[in-house]
């Protein structure tokens, strides 16, 4: 399964009084794992921004000045995401502004619902998290992902933390998208564990030498000393067992 993490940074708050789209971030990931493609522009809005939108992210209009406009990235950014699930935090804003975009190209680009599945993290994380703030900040500091780094929204910042939330939150895993696995450019599937058939299969025990059990035993002591007794592994291993 092919899912993008995207985030939006725009000029104000309604595309309907004409706000545009000033930065997109995406990031890929294939059956539960990211990969190392992401997408990411910041653009050229033809237009003011608003000032409480630029303390929100710190973009201007001197920065974004010689940026590509969107539809000089119309067809790239169609092609990253096309037959993919978006995984969005408040989709309906970054949904309702990217097709605003697509909508004044000419011709008329397609609307996002119609080349993409969309799922709304915000709306997911309400039905797992019924009256508690679930701002990305909020998930963060729920999830213990480190998010010192957002001082201003970011995009791909935001895509990259909102990556990691959603993991957790739909399965307990995550992987640091910055240091995510590699997969062949196609996002080819994880390949399935093949069956080992042990009949006849001669396998070469390497037991501990007496240095290595000596070893053991003195981390053993320390942890037993660090929580005031017998630590979880002497618990669970009989003394003879662990010196055998």
């Amino acid at each position: 399964m092919r899912q993008i993490v995207l985030d939006t940074e725009t000029t104000g708050l309604e595309p309907a009084e004409g706000h545009r789209v000033i930065e997109i971030g995406c990031v890929e990931i294939v059956n539960r794992r990211p990969t190392d493609r992401t997408f990411h522009y910041y653009l050229n809005p033809e237009r003011e921004i608003d000032r409480e939108a630029e303390n929100v992210h710190g973009l201007s209009s001197a920065f974004l000045a010689d940026k590509p406009k969107f539809s000089d990235i119309a067809g790239e950014f169609l092609a990253f995401i096309e037959g993919a699930e978006l995984v969005i935090h408040n989709a309906a804003f970054d949904v309702g502004f990217l097709d605003a975009e697509f909508a004044r190209l000419t011709p008329p680009g397609p609307a996002v619902a119609g080349v993409c599945g969309v799922l709304d993290t915000l709306m997911l994380a309400r039905q797992l998290h019924p009256g508690q703030r679930n701002s990305l900040d909020a998930l963060c500091k729920r999830f213990q992902i480190d998010n010192s780094n957002r001082e201003l929204h970011g995009a791909l910042l935001d895509a990259q933390l909102l990556a990691n939330v959603y993991l957790l939150m739909t399965g307990g895993q995550a992987e640091l998208v910055l240091a995510a696995e590699e997969t062949t450019s196609s996002g080819a599937e994880r390949r399935k564990p093949k069956q080992v058939r042990r009949k006849g299969l001669k396998l070469v025990v390497q037991r501990a030498s007496e240095d290595e059990l000596a070893a053991h035993e003195a981390a053993l002591d320390r942890l037993d000393n660090a929580v005031g007794g017998p630590c979880m592994w002497r618990q669970a291993m009989p003394e003879a067992l662990a010196k055998s």
